[in-house]
């Protein structure tokens, strides 16, 4: 009987670990610490395809709030406020809760802008931006250009900005939602026929495809996930389908948190010092080419031509051939 019973347990037990090593062979459950913060470039931003400068601001308001996210960061460029609507609309957003950073006054690129010009720049968009409520002190790069190639250009930044006590807020995830916005406004333009559920479908999809790309190349390069910030621009796009965007990250395990919260993460520490051959993209991509990940390092819908591929198929319709 005892041997009987300790032959029952061993099958148990060699049982069990059948069951576990197969499991592992099955897709892997999502991961439960992921985070992310939602900023938006570029406000405020001109007239989109769908909605008015006024509707998009109200509904990408009233979305978020839907949605549960009680703390998103605008990166405003202060030299596009022209008149006090534009100062008003931006102004909201701070009214519902969000924050501003700096983005520049005018979106130079670094690669192609003397230091000092830019950092003229950078401190144009400061003074219009200390003062207000909500005001926190982090400069995006536009187009995530750090001077590329440019190692004096990037140094003289990074130092002028610690002078001024600013730090980079830096993107950790990319999904090239200017370009979706840009062919939507395009096609509008033509008179084309977009079909709206399709381009929420290849909005909601390419972000979260993204999300997913860009923490499993942070888990290969420091082990873990880090809070993660979501590079996304002040677009019609966003405000219709921003509700959607986060149901679909949540369902992926994902929690949206602040950017406060984002910006205190450790992995901030290597937006200072990281040093590759060229400095351009998100600070994911960065470390992992600083730390001799192969790639790709780059999520693959950032490649333009294929995602105007994705929107000539899906939104607009057209065969394959016509697109390509």
């Amino acid at each position: 009987m005892i041997l009987n019973a300790r032959r029952f347990l061993v099958c148990a037990v060699l049982t069990m670990l059948a069951a576990c090593a197969h499991a592992g062979d099955g897709p892997a459950a999502p991961a439960t610490d992921k985070r992310v913060a939602l900023t938006f470039d570029d406000a405020p931003r001109a007239p989109g395809a769908f909605l008015s400068e006024d509707e998009r601001t109200r509904l990408l308001i009233a979305n978020l709030e839907k949605a549960g996210v009680d703390q998103a960061a605008f990166f405003i460029n202060p030299g596009q406020i022209d008149t006090p609507d534009e100062e008003r609309r931006v102004l909201s957003y701070v009214d519902a809760g969000h924050v501003l950073a700096n983005h520049s006054a005018s979106h130079p690129r670094l690669s192609d802008t003397a230091s000092d010009a830019y950092i003229a720049d950078i401190d144009a968009a400061e003074e219009w931006l200390r003062a207000r409520e909500g005001y926190r002190p982090w400069f995006r790069y536009p187009y995530l250009d750090e001077g590329q190639q440019d190692k004096a250009k990037r140094d003289a930044v990074r130092d002028a900005l610690a002078t001024r006590g600013l730090t980079n807020g830096y993107a950790t995830i990319d999904a090239s939602d200017w370009f979706y916005e840009a062919a939507a406004r395009q096609a509008a333009a033509q008179g084309k026929a977009i079909d709206r559920d399709a381009l929420r479908d290849l909005y909601v999809e390419a972000h979260v495809d993204a999300a997913e790309f860009y923490d499993r190349l942070a888990r290969q390069v420091i082990g873990h996930s880090p809070a993660h910030v979501l590079l996304l621009h002040e677009t019609d796009i966003a405000a219709l389908w921003i509700g959607d965007l986060v149901a679909a990250l949540r369902a992926k395990g994902w929690t949206i948190v602040s950017a406060d919260e984002a910006y205190a993460d450790p992995f901030a520490g290597y937006a200072k010092t990281f040093d590759t051959p060229s400095a351009q993209g998100t600070l994911t991509e960065m470390v992992a080419w600083q730390k001799g990940v192969p790639a790709p390092r780059w999520y693959r819908g950032n490649d333009t031509r294929l995602a105007q591929q994705w929107f000539d198929t899906r939104v607009l319709h057209l065969p394959s051939a016509e697109a390509d």
